[in-house]
């Protein structure tokens, strides 16, 4: 839209009030309603590029969408807030020029957006996308707690325990009364418990039934044996009896 256009907006009863009465200022609305919206382009502002600002104002937009992205999880839109964190976090990159105090603000700015684009992640079940956001958090703080927590649980939904027992541990070196951590300690001990017992189960299986096939294999080799030696009796009586009737005078002799 321009500058002083306008448009209708027409919104479907389940994306709108679904069928719950609304009362608002200027009417009510029934249930089960067809929302009609006429809206008016009063002014926009176009959005700077992060190479078209200065440090202090990368550094002042990166905040404003932190901020933004803040808003949105707690409205449990997690889709636009990873947005908004991925945005902030691109103002202050590692490829701006700033300076020792510029670059600590940018640093801490980062490591933010990367923690609650992690937590944004897990929420969506994207597993692999908050494995990388803390991994990132944690190559320039290796022993973030909370890039450790959150990469563990990641870890456990995709079933690496042993990745997810290493960030606990690491964690806890870091801050053993954290209660977060002692209990997805807790969880992933009993999840590997479940584990080593169903896989004990599978083994088991797989071994009675290797047995089994094994004792069929022998019983079949016995059988087989079994005949072999009583073909070959039959032959060699066979031949016993070709030479007794050679042997043997002639009739009338």
């Amino acid at each position: 839209m321009k500058k002083g256009e306008r448009a209708i907006i027409r919104i479907h009863p389940d994306y709108a009030f679904g069928n719950v009465e609304a009362r608002c200022d200027l009417a009510v609305v029934r249930p089960g309603s067809t929302v009609v919206y006429e809206v008016e382009m009063m002014d926009f502002v176009k959005e700077k590029a992060p190479w078209e600002l200065n440090n202090d104002e990368k550094i002042e937009a990166a905040g404003r969408k932190k901020e933004e992205g803040n808003v949105l999880f707690k409205n449990g839109k997690y889709q636009r807030a990873g947005k908004k964190y991925d945005k902030a976090a691109d103002y202050v990159s590692e490829d701006g020029s700033f300076g020792d105090d510029e670059q600590k603000l940018a640093k801490a700015l980062r490591v933010s957006c990367w923690l609650n684009g992690a937590a944004c992640s897990l929420k969506l079940h994207d597993f692999s996308g908050a494995i990388k956001l803390c991994s990132q958090v944690l190559d320039v703080e290796f022993c973030n707690v909370k890039a450790l927590y959150r990469r563990a649980q990641a870890y456990i939904e995709t079933k690496d325990f042993l990745l997810a027992d290493v960030d606990i541990k690491k964690a806890l070196e870091v801050d053993p009364q954290n209660r977060e951590l002692k209990a997805i300690q807790r969880k992933l001990k009993q999840l590997q418990a479940e584990s080593d017992k169903r896989d004990a189960k599978l083994y088991a299986n797989m071994f009675a039934h290797n047995t089994k096939d094994s004792a069929v294999a022998s019983k079949r080799m016995k059988v087989e044996i079994t005949e072999d030696e009583r073909k070959d009796e039959e032959v060699m009586g066979m031949e016993m009896d070709k030479v007794a009737d050679s042997s043997a005078p002639p009739d009338g002799g």
